[in-house]
């Protein structure tokens, strides 16, 4: 069996790459979290107006990597945070991120789903994140359920990034872009059999969507305003406020 019929796996030891590994793949990937902690703050600068000395609590999903984590809490003294993921290994790497920047005291993390939040977290948040994880949700169904767990623990007005992979596999825009990535890909050091791993995996491991039904699933599931504020390749990255 080659290498890249092997099913991706967060619990393989190879996602202690993740965090070298990922800002290689998507060009720009630390200016997208930047750009998102600009864009919560923007919001929540706004809201929270006349809330003066008001500490904020975000949700975040997928905090597995600790990308957000780092990002957000090294800017802003008064947001914690809860940090959901499923896989163990994945938020190793972001506990580890997290108490090296000095911020374990602000962070909770829940490994498992979103429904697995303790009652004792379960209280709106101000802003929630979900980046670089609906493609890899099932389904359409499924991945509108996930954005409905999302907004049912949202404050109304509270801001949502949400950066995925949005393609159409099978048209020609989706095999020119995917030949360009490759390029960049095999340009940045990743390895022949890494990206044959990563073409491999789509439609299989993963489930990326057109951005029009990312737009449907956002609107279905309560999320109103939505601007897309970053793309790179079929990574792009959306920030709505729930209704």
């Amino acid at each position: 069996m080659k290498d890249n019929d092997v099913p991706m796996s967060w619990e393989h030891p190879a996602v202690y790459r993740y965090e070298e590994t990922i800002a290689l793949k998507i060009p720009g990937y630390a200016h997208m979290y930047e750009m998102t902690d600009h864009l919560i703050a923007a919001h929540l600068n706004t809201t929270q107006s006349n809330e003066t000395g008001r500490a904020a609590e975000l949700l975040i999903v997928g905090a597995g990597g600790g990308q957000e984590l780092v990002t957000f809490g090294s800017r802003h003294q008064d947001w914690s945070f809860t940090g959901i993921d499923p896989s163990a290994r994945m938020l190793e790497i972001a506990k580890a991120r997290v108490e090296r920047a000095g911020l374990s005291h602000r962070v909770s993390f829940v490994q498992g789903s979103i429904q697995q939040i303790p009652e004792r977290h379960a209280f709106p948040y101000d802003a929630a994140t979900c980046m670089l994880v609906l493609h890899f949700v099932s389904g359409l169904s499924q991945k509108k359920e996930l954005l409905c767990q999302v907004a049912e623990r949202l404050k109304p007005g509270s801001p949502f990034c949400l950066a995925s992979i949005n393609a159409e596999p099978g048209t020609a825009a989706f095999g020119m872009q995917m030949q360009a990535w490759k390029s960049h890909m095999l340009d940045n050091g990743i390895s022949i059999e890494e990206w044959e791993r990563f073409t491999a995996s789509i439609g299989r491991e993963s489930d990326p969507v057109a951005s029009s039904s990312v737009l449907e699933l956002l609107g279905e599931a309560g999320f109103t305003q939505p601007i897309r504020y970053f793309g790179s390749y079929f990574v792009e990255a959306w920030c709505s406020v729930k209704q």
